[in-house]
């Protein structure tokens, strides 16, 4: 295998610590409070020993401060932090206050450093422009401690304060910008999911409704020209048998072409779907033949006509083939008995055509303008895949019968 594109196995340590950490989080935000009380017990018990213990002495500018006063301030500086995440600017605000009270009076307990705690939390949590006054606040009690008691010079004490706030704000800034960019992260991924099981689902819709189409083309038809052979078998069978023979004959033909036609539309949906754009759904310009014929069979009297030289790649003469098959079985349908159709076909070159059907029929039709999705708003939608226009409705008065037009443009160069 290319190492190069070999995909790398995580450590050990790295993983372990990934599902540590994972852990950590998960339960931090399953018991937030609890999370933030362990904490704040561990500063409040690091300020009390520092109190009781005597450490503070070591730092002290004054070593004469009240006892009680003494806890109070390492109260102050530790117990606010119990609410860091959820208000840290109030919770700097309040221990900014015994923060000035431990530098006035000297105490200079060690306690004052955790404001740099909630700094990281402003800088995480809050606008950065809040990082402005946050440093005011912490910067003062500095302040007040090198003017009452001059201990050390004031680029010092001020450059090693800047310093800390410094590194507290940029760290805060880093986990901020690393939450937000895996935020971005996930929700890109959220997004992508749910995009692609739209696509999914409107792949679906659109192969069912292609499917849709066939099952009509296929069934409508071939339902049609055996309902009108076998009434026409029916009332011959008295005086002619010999013309009902002819039409059983007929029936039986056509329900094996429908059931050809059928196999093929499922030898196709079982197909890879890589392929399913290159297997043209069944007929062609060829059949044109059997089918004018099945529908004289049926009753119906069809004149065809033909203008050029058909040179339609295998898609465009499926839209044709099924327009022309459609318009027919609406007149079998809908025309009544004495009614005759026409066809007319003109190629033209680069692959355009126009095709158009009418008939003779005198009953009332809306077979064009049908809204179940079939029929000729399912050739509509045909005729959209090559940028053509489809036409159905009555002949100009005062010509009686129905007219359909097909015409498809040329083919854009690919």
């Amino acid at each position: 295998m290319n190492p190069v594109t070999e995909e790398r196995a995580p450590e050990p340590l790295t993983e372990y610590a990934h599902r540590l950490t994972s852990r950590v989080r998960a339960f931090d935000r399953r018991h937030p409070l609890l999370w933030d009380a362990h904490i704040t017990g561990f500063w409040v018990t690091a300020a009390l020993i520092d109190y009781v213990g005597g450490g503070w002495r070591h730092n002290a500018h004054n070593l004469d401060v009240p006892g009680w006063l003494l806890l109070a301030l390492s109260l102050g500086l530790s117990v606010p932090l119990l609410w860091r995440r959820t208000h840290p600017r109030a919770v700097l605000a309040a221990m900014a206050l015994f923060a000035l009270l431990n530098a006035w009076t000297g105490a200079a307990l060690q306690a004052a450093l955790l404001q740099l705690a909630v700094v990281y939390h402003i800088a995480l949590r809050r606008p950065l422009r809040d990082l402005w006054w946050a440093t005011a606040l912490v910067i003062a009690p500095v302040l007040v401690s090198v003017a009452r008691h001059g201990e050390g010079t004031w680029d010092q004490q001020l450059g090693s304060q800047l310093m800390s706030l410094t590194v507290a704000a940029l760290i805060g800034i880093t986990v901020r910008t690393r939450r937000n960019y895996t935020e971005a992260l996930e929700d890109r991924a959220r997004r992508l999911e749910t995009e692609r099981d739209q696509q999914a689902r409107l792949a679906t819709a659109a192969e069912r409704a292609r499917i849709a189409r066939e099952m009509h083309d296929i069934l409508g038809h071939n339902l049609s020209v055996i309902t009108g052979l076998a009434d026409g078998g029916r009332y011959a069978a008295a005086k002619s048998p010999e013309r009902a023979a002819q039409a059983l004959d007929a029936i039986a033909t056509t329900s094996r072409q429908a059931l050809t036609e059928l196999r093929r539309l499922l030898d196709v949906m079982r197909e890879d779907e890589q392929n399913q754009a290159d297997l043209a759904p069944q007929p062609g310009l060829t059949d044109l033949g059997h089918l004018l014929d099945g529908v004289r069979s049926a009753g119906l009297p069809v004149h065809a006509t033909t203008h050029g030289s058909p040179t339609l790649p295998p898609g465009r003469q499926l839209t044709v083939y099924r327009v022309i098959q459609e318009a027919l079985t609406n007149t079998l349908k809908h025309a009544g008995p004495a009614a005759t159709a026409q066809i007319e076909l003109s190629y033209e070159d680069k692959g355009a055509v126009t095709v158009t059907i009418t008939d003779t029929g005198t009953a009332a039709r809306t077979d064009g303008t049908a809204q179940d999705g079939r029929g000729l708003p399912g050739m509509r939608e045909r005729t959209a895949l090559y940028g053509g226009t489809l036409e159905a409705g009555p002949r100009p008065h005062p010509e009686q019968g129905w007219r359909v037009r097909l015409h498809l443009p040329e083919e854009n160069p690919q």
